[in-house]
């Protein structure tokens, strides 16, 4: 009797389609992070720095498949939530260009989770 060690089709498409999202995050976190820390130096804002590397984080997660990752991108998005209204209050048009990116990012994450339902980070977990 033979074992398969590969998944079905279904299941790669799925775990492409995580690493796809890891790695757009990813990118955007490397944006984020460098811009960030430039405009920290010019005396300015801490959030895209910290948003930066929060989405560079979940983005590695992402890509080694595991649901760290949502968890992180869901604080990076409460985050900017707080940092929305913190600076703007609830002039619901200037949160357009502060939330709209974010929010499209968190339902992209957030349609990973059942891809990455087989997938505990458990430690010595037996499949």
């Amino acid at each position: 009797m033979s074992h398969s060690t590969t998944a079905p089709p279904k299941r790669k498409a799925g775990a492409w389609a995580v690493k796809a999202v890891a790695v757009v995050l990813a990118f955007i976190g490397i944006v984020l992070l460098g811009g960030g820390v430039y405009l920290i130096l010019l005396g300015g804002s801490w959030y895209y720095a910290v948003a930066g590397a929060l989405l560079l984080a979940s983005g590695v997660f992402l890509f080694r498949m595991d649901r760290t990752g949502v968890l992180i991108y869901a604080v990076t998005w409460a985050i900017t939530l707080a940092w929305t209204v913190w600076e703007i209050q609830f002039d619901w048009w200037a949160w357009v260009p502060r939330m709209v990116a974010p929010t499209v990012l968190l339902v992209l994450v957030l349609l990973c989770l059942p891809a990455l339902g087989a997938r505990r980070s458990a430690p010595n977990q037996v499949a």
